[in-house]
């Protein structure tokens, strides 16, 4: 049981041919170059001993400015369409906040304010001149994790070796739509190293830390974004998502978010390691501050028939009317709680949270039962394994090209592999297999809740952690089951913050208060209980929905947030 893996050891590799510290010296003195053009923007660096800068990276803004970023995207497009704020006037002040959030967090990989800047006077001329937007997202800043092509932008990925090589001579797909949408790209934010980690580290720019407590982990690999849009430096931020990767950072950095299911929405135009690779396929995703955020980015994509867009894209038209007013949704629904995945349990934060979400739902009507855990350690076991079909090779191979090392977050889950070759090709066949049973098992798995329901029908959705954790220390990733799971059976899940974390209010609760471990992941897991440890962290849980339904799931979220507010308060 468990995930403990052996000792890693690099592979013998070839001499580099390149020295990935002066890449990565180079590369921050180009974004530093650019930062210095805006000094009044800058925010000087407090020290280590201020943890909590989410609210200092407000602090060079005017009234209004701070009135557009701590407004949702849906409130701005409104706005910006009303001409109550401009396109430039939006664009400055999270500009703003974006530089004070990369100088307090570095969240930030490439810079192009120009650009937006060029766009936005655009934008606002074709408003002013016909009366009419170009389209939804008219004015409407969105910030793009790095491995996505920007046009005439690098895209180091998080390598030493990419970089300066990757300028995309194009736009990915979804960019493309973003921009004819009327949004503006303005900036790329931080991804680790390989983009295998659910943290933010690599040898180019460095680590990226969380807003409300430096000391943690912003989560991974949309790191960047996640501390971005949760400093608000963003209102809308672009993820991708394997194995938790738009997920955790939501939870982690106290914002919202959503992995589709596959082929749902845009997908090409990335650059990462294993191009090809389709035994376990990621996929891509809002990042945002509200709810209804995820909604509005999904409905654009779709909106502008992404399945023309590209050749991956199914052809299932945004189901608007279900996904905002839950039209033909049941007066009483039924949600399946998940609380323990019987590997690992979560720490106390995140098993109140559950439990106080799941009082909320009876109170306002709905039915809730317990969701048997189906083989939780054995998916891990398998995806992991889709993770390393050529027993991590490639990832060596480009570190080798600069000499970088690996980060730990990567050393980590790399070490699952226990030095071994890459599958044969019959060996590839029957992982196949194996995630398609795994699939068929985990579908009716669900239909078979119907057996414990009063209405007789499966459950709607399930509530469940994101992470076993809240936000950690940094290198201190262990567990990643309670995300990867749902990337295995490619279900859609959303991601919404329920509080933070404040020390004083658990100063009695201690590790020996929790259940003994089953396995040595639950016992390290449950060793770094501390709610010192933990302070100002967000705590977040996730909805997940059946393949395909991401405007169920947004729905079902809708009504579990109304449930959750309207239940008297909880202390």
């Amino acid at each position: 049981m468990g995930t403990t893996a052996t000792r890693f050891v690099a592979p013998p590799l070839p001499t580099a041919l390149c020295d990935y510290r002066e890449i990565a010296s180079k590369k921050q003195a180009d974004r530093e170059e650019i930062l210095a053009k805006y000094p009044d923007w800058r925010i000087k660096d407090p020290g280590a001993d201020v943890t909590d800068v989410s609210n200092l990276c407000l602090s060079n803004l005017s009234t209004l400015e701070r009135e557009i970023v701590l407004q949702d995207a849906t409130s701005l497009t409104a706005a910006i369409k009303a001409r109550k704020y401009s396109a430039v006037q939006t664009l400055t002040a999270f500009c703003k906040v974006a530089v004070a959030s990369q100088d307090l967090t570095n969240s930030l990989t490439e810079i192009f304010f120009d650009e937006a800047f060029e766009r936005a006077k655009q934008l606002d001329e074709i408003l002013t001149t016909t009366g009419k937007v170009v389209g939804p997202l008219h004015g409407l800043p969105v910030s793009i994790k790095d491995h996505v092509l920007v046009k005439g932008h690098d895209t180091a990925s998080g390598y030493a070796s990419w970089a300066y090589k990757t300028y995309a001579d194009r736009d990915a797909a979804a960019v493309k739509i973003l921009r004819d949408a009327g949004a503006l790209i303005y900036v790329k934010t931080a991804n680790p190293q390989t983009l295998l980690a659910l943290e933010c580290n690599n040898n180019v720019y460095g680590r990226t830390v969380n807003p409300h407590n430096r000391k943690l982990s912003p989560g991974g690999s949309s790191g960047g974004e996640g501390a971005l849009v949760a400093c608000h430096g963003s209102p809308l931020g672009v993820g991708t998502d394997i194995g938790g990767s738009i997920r955790v950072p939501a939870a982690w950095s106290g914002i919202y978010g959503l992995k589709p299911s596959v082929a749902r929405l845009p997908h090409t135009g990335l650059l990462g390691s294993h191009d090809g690779m389709d035994n376990i396929v990621g996929c891509m995703g809002p990042m945002a501050t509200s709810a209804r955020d995820l909604n509005l980015f999904c409905k654009v994509m779709l909106q502008y028939e992404a399945w023309v867009v590209e050749h991956q894209n199914l052809y299932i038209e945004w189901r608007t009317e279900l996904a905002e007013q839950g039209t033909g949704l049941p007066d009483r629904l039924v949600f399946g709680i998940l609380t323990d995945d019987g590997v690992v349990c979560p720490h106390p934060p995140i098993k109140k949270a559950i439990e106080e979400t799941k009082r909320a739902l009876v109170a306002a009507g709905h039915e809730v039962i317990d969701y048997i855990p189906m083989s939780h350690q054995e998916s891990w076991d398998l995806i992991v394994k889709l993770y390393f079909l050529d027993g991590g090779a490639e990832y060596f191979e480009t570190l080798a090209e600069s000499g970088e090392p690996p980060i730990p977050s990567f050393e980590w889950i790399v070490s699952h592999t226990n030095g071994r070759a890459p599958y044969t090709m019959a060996e590839m066949f029957k992982l196949n297999a194996q995630r398609e049973n795994f699939r068929a098992r985990a579908h009716a798995h669900w239909n078979e809740s119907a057996k414990r329901t009063t209405t007789g029908r499966p459950v709607d959705a399930i509530l469940t952690p994101v992470a076993p954790t809240l936000a950690v220390p940094h290198d201190t990733v262990r567990w990643w089951g309670y995300s990867s799971y749902w990337n295995l059976v490619d279900y859609p899940a959303a991601v919404f913050p329920v509080g933070r974390l404040k020390a004083s209010e658990w100063a009695n609760s201690t590790r020996d208060s929790l259940p003994q471990p089953r396995n040595d992941t639950e016992k390290f897991i449950r060793d770094q209980w501390d709610p010192k440890t933990y302070d100002n962290a967000p705590i977040s849980l996730q909805l997940v929905g059946r393949r395909h339904m991401e405007e169920k799931t947004l729905a079902l979220l809708n009504i579990v947030e109304q449930a959750t507010k309207a239940y008297p308060h909880k202390s």
